[in-house]
């Protein structure tokens, strides 16, 4: 898979791909990213990609020639590339979407600054339009950098154990059981006796009881 990245702030990306996980399946050419800039592509004289509302009202949004440029350049070398934005008027990004989108060849995330991209830039060009919760953050980096986070876990060799994939939260409409690592008593605070007893029939049926709980409590709109 390759992710381009469209954003006027690359280091905000770059560095999270230095450390743990995906670095290593980045070293072993799992995946491959890269970046684009709107800056490199204005047509205005003073390099920028900002303008004042139409119609008026507070702060600057992205102006839509330099995106329509790169990402016009980007559909034509790979018509295939599936492009996303992330903006808080989206529908919301579900682990579903993770496991379809890891399916993908190329990612294209376009990260909206200021007040926001213009609007024609995104009924032209987006393939998909995602929002990771109900608020508002700067910048498209951090919930491009979510989505594509969950979306790499999906690849095989990722991880390096896929069975950890089967357990996790949301891959059916319960979450996740609770974890315990050893010690069984930490501090006169005990775990489950279950897990201690070698029969995996009964812990599979006891950790089921648990995410079943935990949902219940956690997140009652999944029941």
């Amino acid at each position: 898979m390759k992710i381009t990245y469209v954003t006027l702030f690359k280091n905000l990306i770059d560095y999270y791909f230095h450390d743990s996980i995906l670095k290593i399946a980045k070293e072993k050419e799992l995946f491959e990213i890269d970046y684009k800039n709107p800056r490199d592509y204005t047509t205005d004289k003073h390099n920028r990609v900002d303008d004042y509302k139409q119609g008026g009202g507070a702060g600057m949004v992205m102006t839509p020639q330099p995106l329509f440029d790169l990402l016009g350049e980007i559909k034509e070398k790979n018509p295939q590339a599936k492009i996303i934005f992330p903006v808080p008027a989206g529908k919301p990004f579900r682990q579903n979407d993770s496991v379809r989108l890891a399916k993908q060849e190329h990612l294209v995330f376009v990260s909206g600054r200021y007040e926001g991209i213009d609007e024609r830039v995104i009924e032209t060009y987006a393939d998909e339009v995602f929002s990771i919760g109900d608020y508002v953050l700067t910048g498209g980096e951090l919930p491009s950098l979510v989505m594509s986070d969950a979306i790499l876990r999906n690849i095989e060799g990722v991880l390096g154990n896929n069975e950890s994939l089967e357990e996790e939260s949301f891959n059916t409409d319960l979450l996740e059981a609770p974890s315990f690592a050893k010690p069984y008593d930490f501090r006169s605070i005990l775990s489950v006796s279950e897990n201690l007893k070698g029969n995996h029939a009964n812990i599979r049926s006891q950790n089921l009881k648990m995410a079943q709980l935990k949902t219940k409590y956690f997140r009652p709109d999944l029941v």
